[in-house]
Order: structure tokens, then C-alpha cells, then sequence
């Protein structure tokens, strides 16, 4: 039986906007620290929160959970979510549940910040 990944999650400060970097891969084991780390983000409330997903080489449903409720919590607080850097395999997620169409989702960060 394979072990459970870790998640290294990086938050930083960039100008106008928080940006959160999760690298590896976000399933039932990694779903809640990233869900904690959006949190405490928001609770923040940036103007602008972009998430890196760049280094994410999967997401499965808890993944896509955390992120709806984090687009849920930006719209509360007044935030604007971005998603970039979503590989090919990240994005047929995305466009299979539809949500593609929910997400404002950019390029890269550079993108997402002058946007």
C-alpha cells in the first residue's frame, strides 16, 4: 500500500494579491491543510487570491471540494480567486466537473496578478 503524499503549501505576498503555492498532489490526505491554508488566507481578506496550481501533478474530488469552498469564502469576503498553472491532467479535472466555467482561471501568476 503506497504511503500518503505530503503537500508543501507556500503563501506569499505579492503585490496586489496573496498567492498560495500547494505542490504534490491534493487528495483525501492533502485536502485539509490546503483547506486550512485558504482558510487562513481569506480570513485575511486579500483583494486578490491566486492559486498556484503549477505544481499540483493531481487533484481529485477533495481537492476540487477545497477550492469550491475557497471560491465560496472569496465571494463572501469580497476576494478575487484566480487559478494558474493547471497541467494538462489539473484542467481535464476542471473541465470534466464543469468548473472551468466557475473558476476565473489564468495562465500564470504574472497573469493573474496584472489581471
Amino acid at each position: 500500500m503506497p504511503e500518503p503524499s505530503s503537500i508543501n503549501i507556500r503563501v506569499e505576498d505579492r503585490g496586489n494579491g496573496t498567492v498560495v503555492t500547494p505542490e504534490g498532489e491534493i487528495g483525501y490526505e492533502e485536502a485539509p491543510p490546503f483547506r486550512n491554508a485558504l482558510r487562513r488566507v481569506s480570513e485575511q481578506r486579500p483583494k486578490r487570491l491566486i492559486v498556484d496550481l503549477a505544481r499540483v501533478e493531481y487533484m481529485n474530488t477533495p481537492g476540487l471540494a477545497t477550492l469550491v469552498e475557497a471560491l465560496q469564502m472569496a465571494k463572501k469576503n469580497s476576494t478575487r480567486l484566480i487559478l494558474c498553472g493547471l497541467n494538462d491532467k489539473v484542467r481535464a479535472i476542471f473541465e470534466i466537473a464543469r468548473l472551468h466555467k466557475v473558476f476565473e482561471i489564468k495562465g500564470t501568476v504574472d497573469e493573474s496578478l496584472a489581471a
